[in-house]
């Protein structure tokens, strides 16, 4: 009994000599992150062709994934059952993605026990096991070398024109006011550590959260800083940066409603909202939501910024830059993009297969920042494809997720074998 014991607790652990081989590609990933940041569209420098990157990216992601499947357990055994060899991944839209659902039930990491110094959580108010995403000082290091130049590509973009106009010195930093608690009151929240990373980074000294937990844990704002800090950037006319979840937004709104508020914050002016509501708040299209963020802070469609991103994966995706919206942009009509470091699958739910252009299927996503979990993700939710950007339609029911084989029987013996 004691020797079944100990050979199942060897199961469970990564081998050092795995782990080291992760740790020491870690220079290639984050290498390969600067240069492809370099080479996004807002960026001028001497940078390799489109097609040598996506080379590029193609290599490293397969080689992460060898090592991925020596040092990740859970992620070995499920790319086990479900008849993947390695020797046989040669393309990184071969690399088997587990669902996120797995990430409730086993421990899907690389890293012991020991170097788990911080664990996210999925949000939700009726989830009773959450995801966990295990991270160490390094992993966090690689989810912050991924979350800040695609942040700043995207609501940053037009700073110099800022400071053209003379609404933002060339040496100051944004105003920024976080819609969420901090991430000290928060240490489980992915979120809350983004926008903890975003702070520390661009933010200036007077930027806040103005989020507060209840006692029952619900996420609250504090209507008075957060008013007095609005009406002070109106009589500075010094722009504003609003960054929180959709939920805490409708919050923001109905007070605004419920006291005749309207504001015009200063020109340049800008909204981050995450979606998500899980039971929070009164649910909005986002047609309605950005209608009223428009209407009660004086802020165009142009500058109201979406992400996609959730607590299994270290990147995260946007529909637009600020200020690339021209005219009336239409919210139905926006894409949302991962960074180069980052690829999308659509895959559909009838035959398992990735779709064409235009069709809808269940988004998976290969995330290389994501090197101590599993970088090849699928979500619950679906998207339209419109070439490496998708339009996200929302969360699929059951029927679809099984359509897709999410629980097929080797995922499910990889569940019972591993529990």
């Amino acid at each position: 009994m004691r020797a079944q014991a100990h050979q199942k607790n060897r199961m469970h652990t990564p081998s050092q000599t795995s782990l080291s081989d992760l740790e020491a590609f870690l220079p290639r990933i984050h290498d390969f992150i600067q240069r492809a940041h370099a080479h996004s569209p807002t960026r001028t420098f001497d940078c390799p062709s489109a097609a040598a990157l996506d080379a590029e990216f193609n290599t490293v992601a397969c080689e992460l994934f060898r090592h991925q499947v020596q040092s990740n357990p859970a992620y070995a055994a499920f790319c086990k059952n479900r008849g993947q060899a390695i020797e046989q991944v040669l393309n990184w839209r071969q690399i088997p993605a587990i669902p996120t659902h797995a990430f409730k039930e086993l421990e899907v990491t690389s890293l012991p026990s020991a170097m788990r110094g911080r664990v996210f959580h999925s949000s939700g108010t009726t989830e009773q096991r959450p995801s966990r995403h295990f991270h160490s000082p390094a992993s966090l290091e690689l989810y912050e070398a991924s979350l800040l130049p695609w942040f700043e590509s995207h609501l940053l973009s037009d700073f110099e024109a800022l400071v053209d106009q003379q609404l933002l010195g060339p040496l100051d930093r944004p105003g920024m006011i976080f819609l969420i608690p901090d991430p000290e009151q928060t240490p489980h929240s992915s979120l809350a550590h983004m926008m903890g990373a975003v702070r520390d980074r661009f933010a200036s000294v007077d930027s806040f959260f103005a989020g507060q937990l209840s006692a029952s844990g619900e996420w609250l704002l504090d209507m008075d800083r957060l008013l007095f800090a609005l009406r002070k950037s109106m009589c500075t006319n010094r722009p504003l940066w609003i960054l929180g979840t959709a939920f805490n937004f409708v919050h923001l709104l109905d007070h605004f409603e419920s006291h005749s508020i309207r504001y015009r914050l200063a020109t340049g002016s800008r909204v981050m909202e995450t979606g998500g509501y899980k039971g929070r708040s009164r649910e909005l299209s986002k047609s309605e939501l950005h209608a009223g963020i428009g209407g009660r802070l004086g802020i165009g469609p142009s500058h109201i910024v979406c992400e996609y991103g959730m607590s299994e994966l270290s990147s995260q995706a946007y529909d637009l830059r600020v200020g690339e919206g021209h005219g009336e942009l239409e919210t139905a009509s926006r894409r949302f993009r991962f960074p180069p470091w980052a690829r999308v699958r659509l895959i559909s739910p009838e035959t398992g297969k990735e779709v064409s252009d235009g069709h809808v299927g269940l988004i998976e996503i290969v995330d290389l920042a994501n090197a101590f979990s599993a970088m090849a993700i699928r979500t619950e939710d679906l998207g339209r494809r419109d070439g490496d950007a998708f339009e996200l339609l929302g969360r699929a029911n059951q029927a679809e997720s099984r359509g897709c084989s999410l629980m097929s029987l080797g995922e499910e013996r990889s569940r019972k074998q591993l529990r």
